[in-house]
């Protein structure tokens, strides 16, 4: 296959955007060949089914990095109820937040986790997304820890898209063992961890190290397990307070230490050095309506990599829109359109060790996605418009996927 007549977003970052004006990409197997100004095109390619994409704007397809979109039930009520005042420590410690997505999710089968999922699912692909990571967290048993895992692996077979799984087991203590934490680490997150990977369900594990969830200690315990079965770690880091997470993340090498808004300038040092990504999720900086900014400043001055991510969950970031995403990174957090793109493309992979996506590059996979924009920062610009024209996976034309 041969894409002719585009203006190409490649997201090098040698250049602002890596933007390559009337380029050329040719496809084979799944694979990018060649990509760069159509005039340098080499004759070997040229014979090719051709596709004249009239002008349009061709990205590598986006890739939603953190979300839980997996899960039984909603929380709508409580939305009234922090617009009632309620705070998001308030509503956990009233026995609501994650706890009540729980009892939904143990009560779900794995088909009705996938078949919610999938509705979720589909309102990314809408937008060009072609690689998902999913965590569980919502089970905090070992059966509906793995049933999450599985229904989120199912969805590779419903719907043209990559899932990557996270396991997360440590996202808060169940009622059970309420003023128990440490022994719902030892009997329940550490065998279900076990149980998970044993059965190929793992390709990373997380935790949420705050003042309503994990300390520092018992997160350790939960990355050591995950180093002694050769997974790579994650984190929810000072989203609601400064407790050391991201200290944390950085000293196991994290892939990425997320929201990350009470961050400080030692602890951009410190992921800068470990080579972490700062995954900023504006929807739950939003729907929570926090006003502690990430220290985007810091993480430029130190070069972190920043991506971005929807967060899709329940409770504090119900959003399937990773253009909206976008904007929100803009407008809440400053982030420049180049730097959000960025941060669902070429960030984003790396936030999931992914090194064959994210960057339209000769070798890599042909995951992208061609809009109606002649810009690419029209797509941070627009607020609830989806300017797709069509999306390519491994190399295959999918048409808008509604």
């Amino acid at each position: 296959m041969l894409l002719l007549n585009a203006t190409l977003a490649t997201m090098s970052p040698e250049q602002p955007f890596g933007l390559i004006p009337q380029g050329a990409i040719a496809i084979r197997d799944g694979h990018i060949l060649w990509c760069g100004p159509e005039a340098e095109l080499p004759e070997e390619h040229r014979h090719a089914e051709q596709h004249d994409l009239g002008g349009r704007l061709v990205t590598p397809a986006l890739i939603d990095c953190h979300t839980h979109i997996v899960h039984g039930g909603n929380r709508a009520r409580e939305f009234e109820m922090r617009l009632e005042g309620a705070s998001y420590e308030q509503i956990a410690g009233a026995g609501g937040g994650i706890v009540s997505t729980v009892k939904a999710t143990r009560e779900a089968t794995e088909d009705a986790l996938l078949e919610g999922a999938l509705r979720r699912v589909d309102a990314l692909l809408a937008e060009g997304v072609s690689v998902i990571e999913i965590k569980s967290g919502y089970g905090l048993d070992l059966e509906t820890e793995c049933n999450m895992l599985r229904a989120a692996r199912r969805i590779e077979r419903e719907r043209p898209v990559r899932i990557r799984t996270s396991f997360l087991g440590a996202h808060a203590v169940p009622a059970d063992y309420k003023g128990r934490a440490d022994a719902y680490i030892d009997d329940v997150c550490l065998p279900a961890l076990n149980a998970a990977h044993a059965e190929g369900l793992v390709d990373a594990v997380d935790g949420f190290c705050e003042g309503i969830a994990f300390n520092t200690m018992q997160i350790g315990r939960v990355f050591d397990r995950a180093k002694s079965l050769g997974l790579p770690v994650k984190l929810h880091a000072e989203q609601l307070s400064h407790t050391g997470g991201t200290t944390l993340a950085a000293k196991y090498g994290a892939l990425s230490a997320d929201h990350v808004e009470y961050a400080d300038i030692s602890d951009a040092l410190a992921l800068s050095e470990a080579g972490t990504v700062a995954v900023l999720l504006p929807g739950a900086f939003y729907t929570l309506r926090e006003t502690q900014l990430p220290p985007v400043q810091a993480f430029r001055d130190q070069n972190v990599p920043m991506a971005l991510a929807t967060d899709c969950n329940p409770g504090s970031s119900p959003l399937t829109s990773l253009l909206l995403t976008i904007n929100m990174g803009c407008t809440l957090f400053r982030l420049t359109p180049e730097e959000a793109l960025a941060g669902v493309t070429r960030h984003a992979a790396r936030a999931l060790g992914l090194a064959d996506c994210g960057i339209i590059r000769a070798g890599l996979r042909a995951d992208l996605a061609i809009w109606d924009v002649d810009h690419p920062a029209e797509l941070a610009y627009r607020i609830g418009f989806n300017p797709l024209h069509l999306s390519i996976f491994a190399g295959v034309i999918k048409e808008r996927h509604v």
